[in-house]
């Protein structure tokens, strides 16, 4: 997979992804500029579903993303294309939480230089490329146990 402007120092590259285990969802995203990492997140969350997931994972890079002065443009790279699509859909559906923060942050981004610019591409897990097998691999061996499990029901 090639990206381009990947060595610019103005573009972040966010590779998200999120699984869920035992109803413990985790999701991970790594951010990338200039060709190297810049930020690794790790959140968990129980009881949510995978659509839900996945948009806090795209919610939460997106909003570290943009609050470096310095980055113009965002390249997010998902294996959900059609989650991230939600973010655009404006109809009314239960995941509008995520998808009011996240068009909050990009309106912002928009403000700050209208030739901003917010890219989304699709990388199914089986195309095998480097940065997102490591961010998808994280995702699924990553084991959290409950702190309280005499409080789940």
């Amino acid at each position: 997979m090639v990206i381009e402007s990947s060595d610019s120092p103005f573009t972040a590259i966010i590779i998200t992804d999120a699984s869920i285990k035992n109803d413990i969802a985790t999701f991970i995203s790594h951010i990338h500029t200039f060709n190297s990492p810049l930020i690794k997140t790790l959140h968990h969350a129980v009881f949510v579903t995978s659509t839900e997931a996945e948009l806090f994972a795209i919610r939460c890079s997106i909003n570290q993303a943009s609050n470096q002065e310095d980055i113009s443009k965002i390249i997010v790279i998902t294996d959900s294309i059609h989650m991230a699509k939600k973010i655009f859909d404006l109809s009314l559906h239960p995941y509008q939480i995520h998808v009011v923060a996240i068009l909050n942050k990009l309106c912002k981004l928009f403000i700050r230089n209208q030739n901003n610019l917010i890219k989304f591409q699709e990388c199914p897990s089986q195309l095998n490329w480097s940065l997102y097998k490591v961010v998808d691999k994280d995702s699924k061996t990553f084991n959290p146990s409950l702190v309280f499990s005499c409080k789940m029901l």
